[in-house]
């Protein structure tokens, strides 16, 4: 019964904020929009040596030099597609700037607490402990996700520079 209850105030906590939704492959993500901090279109990427392959590299960002993560790479969802819809959304991570590779964005939306459901558990490529809940609009459903969490991740190897 806790539990329950845990998750209702969980999911009171994120609901009514605004998420920008995005595409991977077929499922559609959202992420809070106050950790976006512009989206780009994509660009050539400088690659990095012994970086793992879901780091595409890095990009200039007005004199500020931000690794670019892949996501569909990282998530294992298929041979990647470089076209006019793919974006990179750029993300301000604790003060750290992170760019993100996703195929496109949809809009932003704002979901009310009957809207987010609490996230199952699943032993997926997308692990649970990064996921928020499901954001339910109409027909479409919203993988919510947890971006702090996700890209200071030990496995992301992004963060490493902050504890040091």
């Amino acid at each position: 019964m806790a539990e329950i209850q845990s998750n209702a105030a969980h999911a009171s906590d994120i609901a009514g904020h605004e998420y920008l939704a995005f595409k991977l492959g077929s499922e559609e993500y959202g992420i809070d929009i106050l950790k976006v901090q512009e989206i780009r279109g994509y660009e050539a990427v400088t690659r990095i040596a012994n970086a793992p392959e879901f780091i595409k590299g890095v990009i200039n960002l007005r004199g500020i030099i931000i690794p670019v993560v892949d996501m569909r790479i990282k998530f294992n969802l298929g041979e990647p597609v470089y076209d006019q819809f793919t974006v990179v959304i750029i993300l301000n991570i604790n003060g750290r700037i992170v760019g993100m590779v996703v195929d496109s964005v949809s809009d932003v939306t704002t979901l009310s607490p009957e809207q987010v459901k609490p996230a199952p558990e699943m032993g997926t490529a997308f692990s649970s402990d990064y996921m928020i809940g499901l954001g339910t609009i109409d027909e479409r459903m919203l993988i919510l996700v947890n971006i702090d969490k996700l890209m200071s991740s030990p496995e992301m190897g992004l963060m490493e520079q902050l504890a040091a």
